[in-house]
């Protein structure tokens, strides 16, 4: 059975939640065990799913475990029967289909030095690819930081997948995942006409005490920068995939502290539930 293995930055844990839970061929999914999973590993409860825990380095037995089943094993001795051959090309077939995952959430900390990012998804890229046919990227490329992954792992035996617009393009970072792509990020800062914008999912919402307590910045954005008076206005992006309760709440507590309009923006899962499929679809045929 194919493994698909996801390496998720923890800001896109809704798109995630979302895409597996929507996933009606996923034999089996497995969480690696750490910090930054247990909130993701909620979320699937809630929806009565219940994923296997495991830290990384225990992955490839559980692995081991789910790809050798009773029942294949004692039809495989009896496929030379007309009857039984069928049977066993059958469930073959539908083997190929079907598919594990394989979830590894990062630290959001990451975020504040891209060469530390860079360190920490290479370094699990490295790790995870002995037991992958495929690793799905499901990060932007965050200041450019991961925008060499394709060059620098040429030579890799197993398949990278990424989050991808609908002109094929990279996404830059979540909230481009959010809005649809590169293109339309840069359409929808444009509509703002120089008004200083600061959009927030359900997601970057639910974490931003997280976010101030931690002294965020990144390439793209520094918190520090919303004390600036031409950051006026703060966008408010659904997306119609999380359940967060306190969305509005938290968006409203940050509009009022750095004394902001709030506005709404029609947001999307597409891109990553498009590069979900495509990169699922081609562990299951590679």
């Amino acid at each position: 059975m194919p493994v698909l293995s996801i390496i998720a930055c923890g800001m896109l844990e809704d798109e995630l939640a979302y895409v597996l839970s929507e996933d009606r061929d996923l034999k089996q999914l497995i969480i690696v065990e750490n910090v930054e999973s247990f909130s993701l590993l909620k979320k699937f409860r809630s929806e009565n799913c219940q994923p296997w825990m495991a830290p990384l380095d225990r992955v490839p037995f559980l692995l081991n475990g789910a790809q050798s089943s009773l029942l294949m094993k004692l039809i495989t001795p009896l496929k030379r029967f007309p009857v039984f051959g069928q049977v066993h090309e059958k469930m073959e077939e539908k083997g190929k289909r079907n598919v594990t995952v394989v979830v590894n959430m990062m630290k959001l900390a990451l975020h504040t030095d891209i060469d530390i990012l860079r360190s920490e998804v290479y370094r699990n890229i490295e790790e995870m690819v002995g037991f992958s046919d495929g690793i799905l990227i499901f990060y932007g490329t965050c200041g450019h930081s991961l925008g060499n992954l394709e060059t620098d792992f040429k030579e890799l035996d197993c398949s990278l997948y990424f989050l991808r617009d609908r002109i094929g393009e990279k996404v830059e970072d979540c909230i481009s995942a959010a809005l649809g792509g590169n293109d339309e990020y840069a359409e929808t800062m444009l509509s703002n006409r120089g008004v200083g914008t600061i959009y927030l999912t359900p997601m970057w919402a639910s974490k931003w005490d997280e976010i101030e307590n931690e002294g965020f910045s990144s390439p793209d954005f520094d918190i520090n920068t919303l004390k600036s008076p031409r950051y006026s206005r703060l966008a408010r992006i659904h997306t119609d995939i999380s359940r967060d309760p306190d969305f509005n709440k938290n968006v409203l507590k940050i509009a009022r502290k750095f004394d902001m309009e709030v506005v709404d923006i029609k947001g999307s899962a597409q891109i990553a539930r498009d590069s979900y499929l495509n990169a699922r679809n081609g562990v299951c045929r590679s």
